[in-house]
């Protein structure tokens, strides 16, 4: 990490250069104001194909012990970035086989200026490599961590929630919801890595979304876990994201299926659809109406409003 990298990183993240057709840029599925989601139940690529899974947030995901929503070779964000970069099947930024047409659009005195600063100790700085390096060091400045909730737990603020989120959050923690066996510690999120930590328990669920043969078989589009292991017993299994803004990340789910945090709500408190590979955890619960205002606002209490404005998670203005 360097302040020059991450100024490259950034700039690269804006840049519509490294889109195949110079249309999309990083930014255009994952937009700030969206704690860089996109709003689509699937996002659609730079030639406009639509894909099987909806963006994921970008919030925190330096701590991400897996990257994705269902994979669990991925392990580093520069990793990651060859999905989107290469992917044919559907096209994301359509990269494939344009490297060198791509990289010649940065042969210019201060893009070459910005990467030698970036990396001064090489004689090639403008580097398919370089590029990933350094979009991954911006990517890891986007801190998420100054929430209604994180006031109130870390920075003894009792006024940060209000007594209705106070209360949801005692029933989020709770044994009759569970919601926090999945969605845990700082990130409220399935395993995370930092410095110092513990290895992380990378975990995979099955949260009964679908059950289409009653053998519990996800739509062919996208089976989660299973399209990568082949084992019968990851079908349907995904990665439990981060909670950190989900206010404003609608729609839910891998798929974007569910329109509404209240939907998300019905599903879970349903048990889910029932099926021999949904996951243990997924037991159902009842909620009155206040109870479910309380959780709801508990939710809201999880946005960092900060984060989807500060100038240096924007575009670049020079």
């Amino acid at each position: 990490m360097s302040a020059a990298k991450v100024d490259l990183g950034r700039r690269l993240f804006y840049d519509t250069r490294l889109s195949g057709n110079q249309t999309y840029a990083c930014a255009s599925c994952h937009q700030q104001a969206r704690a860089f989601t996109d709003g689509l139940d699937r996002a659609v690529g730079s030639t406009g194909g639509r894909h099987a899974r909806g963006t994921m947030t970008l919030a925190n995901v330096a701590y991400n012990a897996t990257f994705g929503w269902a994979n669990d070779t991925v392990r580093s964000l520069e990793d990651q970035m060859a999905g989107p970069m290469f992917n044919e099947h559907p096209i994301e930024m359509g990269m494939a086989g344009r490297d060198g047409v791509i990289l010649a659009r940065f042969d210019t005195a201060a893009d070459r200026a910005r990467f030698q600063a970036a990396f001064p100790d090489t004689t090639t700085p403008v580097s398919l490599g370089h590029i990933v390096k350094a979009i991954a060091c911006f990517e890891r400045t986007l801190i998420a961590g100054n929430t209604p909730l994180d006031r109130y737990l870390y920075r003894d603020d009792r006024t940060a929630l209000t007594a209705a989120a106070q209360r949801g959050m005692k029933l989020f923690f709770s044994e009759r919801l569970r919601c926090s066996e999945c969605h845990a510690g700082f990130n409220l999120s399935g395993a995370t890595t930092f410095e110092g930590g513990d290895a992380p328990d990378v975990a995979f669920h099955n949260v009964g979304l679908y059950n289409n043969d009653g053998l519990g078989a996800y739509p062919a589009i996208d089976q989660g876990l299973f399209s990568i292991s082949h084992r019968p017993a990851d079908m349907g299994r995904f990665r439990a994201p981060t909670l950190r803004n989900v206010a404003v990340t609608a729609p839910y789910m891998h798929d974007g299926s569910l329109p509404t945090l209240d939907a998300v709500l019905d599903h879970y408190s349903r048990g889910g659809v029932d099926g021999p590979l949904k996951s243990d955890r997924i037991k159902g619960f009842t909620l009155d109406d206040g109870e479910r205002r309380d959780v709801l606002a508990f939710l809201g209490g999880l946005t960092d409003e900060g984060f989807l404005t500060k100038p240096e998670f924007g575009p670049p203005r020079n």
